[in-house]
């Protein structure tokens, strides 16, 4: 079965190649700045980024494969949050999406670790304090042991008890927390999880509406609490040619399209035009990002909902331990290219409201430490002082958050497919 679907999954890829668009955007000038409520922003995920010792289903799939990297500290955001968010702070920020790590703070059904919800606390203070709003996301591919124990999101019983752990962490926040994502990238993962757990139709689909209900369910409660929030779940983009536009349509199917009238904003996380053509050999550093392609993604979302805000909730790229890639490609040029089709996407009539870079820091890329995506580095596996040491994108971001946008001047500099 896994044979067979890599190869249906190669056979994509090449078609989609074959039948690439080859029209390129043409590089206009910019005419405006992006507006002054735009959302300047940097995206994190709790476990990613917190590390410690705790029971999830992640802490045991990491457990199975000896080959990965140790998960250990990671770049403890558990305990350097004030530090990173002063550097956040320092290029301009506006927006920081952090999450809130389920398996930390209930690590045995019913009982909340009051500790772990005083960190939290301190997180969104630390944010308020420092003049940036925080994003919420409450599930991040990341859940409680005792919940995997269960059966995971294939017993309807995750369902109750994930509104319930959201009704807490709302009923909490919602007086400092505006934007709330409900489930990271769920289409996808819950077809990455089917192939982990060879799950046969049955279940996918009964995990499916599991899923769909708790956030459909969530959405409720928040907009209860606070009719003015911005609730969604974001996408991960895999392109519109014909092979990767049947992914981005299969993994739409699974979940986006069974709550899209309970999304306030459609997200996206933005890392190429094309995603299983531009992996190569396997490897994320592989990845050539495209940043036209976001101005063509933005697009394709206006035409399917039109009267919906459109939210980059990631984009960024990875390199091999910090290494120049091998394409020349640096962060700091992908950070202007991409918010120049950012600015020609809003003069284009697109409303796109947000841009979030992933990451403020390097993390753990589940199961790896190799693929770096922050705009500071963090060498986890050779420095264990964990010192955040910038790049050059950090000044690069700074000056487009400081200017809203790239000026009329400034022309693209990274190649279109």
């Amino acid at each position: 079965m896994m044979i067979t679907f890599a190869l249906l999954v190669a056979f994509i890829a090449w078609l989609a190649y074959a039948m690439r668009d080859p029209a390129m955007l043409p590089a206009t000038p910019v005419q405006a700045a992006l507006p002054q409520d735009f959302i300047w922003g940097v995206s994190s995920s709790g476990y990613q980024s917190e590390g410690g010792a705790m029971d999830s289903n992640w802490t045991r799939l990491n457990a199975l494969h000896p080959e990965r990297d140790e998960y250990g500290t990671s770049v403890d955001f558990r305990h350097r949050y004030r530090e990173d968010v002063a550097l956040a702070k320092a290029m301009g920020i506006n927006t920081y999406r952090i999450g809130i790590n389920w398996a930390r703070v209930e690590p045995k059904k019913g009982q909340i670790d009051e500790a772990e919800m005083a960190y939290y606390d301190d997180v969104i203070l630390a944010l308020k304090q420092a003049g940036i709003t925080p994003l919420i996301t409450l599930d991040h591919f990341v859940h409680p042991g005792w919940v995997a124990d269960q059966g995971g999101w294939t017993n309807p019983q995750t369902t109750k008890d994930f509104v319930v752990y959201s009704s807490m962490i709302a009923k909490r926040y919602h007086h400092d927390v505006r934007l709330w994502i409900t489930f990271n990238e769920e289409g996808t993962y819950q077809l990455l999880e089917a192939f982990q757990y060879k799950r046969g139709l049955g279940k996918i689909l009964g995990a499916r509406d599991n899923l769909v209900a708790a956030h459909r369910e969530t959405y409720d409660v928040i907009h209860a609490l606070d009719p003015t929030a911005m609730v969604t779940s974001n996408i991960i983009w895999m392109g519109d040619h014909l092979g990767s536009g049947f992914l981005q349509g299969l993994t739409d199917w699974m979940f986006l399209d069974r709550i899209e009238d309970k999304c306030d904003v459609i997200a996206i996380d933005y890392y190429a035009a094309n995603l299983p053509r531009a992996i190569k050999n396997g490897k994320q550093w592989g990845i050539f990002p495209e940043p036209a392609g976001i101005y063509r993604a933005l697009k394709t979302l206006k035409a399917r909902y039109p009267n919906k805000p459109l939210l980059i909730a990631e984009a960024g790229m990875p390199t091999e331990d910090g290494q120049p890639r091998d394409d020349g490609v640096t962060r700091e040029d992908l950070l202007r290219d991409s918010v120049y089709w950012v600015q020609r996407a809003r003069e284009d009539g697109i409303n796109v409201v947000g841009f979030m870079v992933w990451s403020l820091t390097d993390n753990f890329e589940w199961g790896s430490y190799t693929p770096r995506f922050g705009l500071y580095t963090v060498n986890v596996k050779t420095d264990p002082s964990l010192t955040r040491i910038p790049t050059a994108a950090v000044p690069a971001y700074q000056e487009i958050i400081r200017i809203g946008g790239v000026g009329p001047s400034y022309r693209p500099v990274i190649a279109q497919y």
